[in-house]
């Protein structure tokens, strides 16, 4: 088994617990490591039952969050942006225009609900079409996984 499969790093048993909560209480179907353009890649992209897109960073710890510079190029990608962060995390630090959810590897809750900002139309198509072939690139992955596509 690949060894980023066999133990899973704290972020990412914070996004498995998001999306747990997501499909769960949201009816939000999410994936993980999303690319959304070129140079960043999202911890989580949740799609909920009605078009809205959701982007969803797990940050572990204070310096993980620290050297975090990219996710201000996040928020045109989706419209609503949170933060996943355990129950020990110094929230404070977190903007407050941003969401928040507390997480562990089992499940979450929304803390705080940020405003939505509406994808454009273009946009929102854009992000539906690498959602779909984000999820059916993993899904080929578990069914095929000695299959090297060309996509990797």
């Amino acid at each position: 088994m690949p060894e980023d499969l066999a133990q899973p790093k704290p972020g990412q048993l914070l996004a498995r617990g998001v999306c747990r909560h997501l499909a769960a209480a949201h009816d939000f179907a999410a994936v993980e490591e999303l690319v959304p353009t070129s140079g960043l890649r999202v911890d989580v992209m949740a799609l909920g039952p009605k078009g809205e897109i959701w982007i969803i960073e797990c940050k572990s710890s204070r310096v993980d969050f620290q050297t975090d510079q990219k996710w201000h190029g996040y928020l045109e990608w989706c419209d609503r942006y949170f933060w996943a962060v355990d129950q020990d995390f110094p929230t404070d630090l977190l903007p407050e225009d941003t969401g928040l959810i507390i997480a562990d590897a089992y499940d979450a809750e929304i803390i705080r609900m940020p405003s939505e900002e509406r994808l454009a139309g273009a946009r929102r198509k854009v992000m539906m079409q690498k959602f779909a072939r984000h999820a059916a690139r993993r899904l080929h992955g578990l069914r095929d996984p000695s299959f090297v596509a060309p996509w990797t």
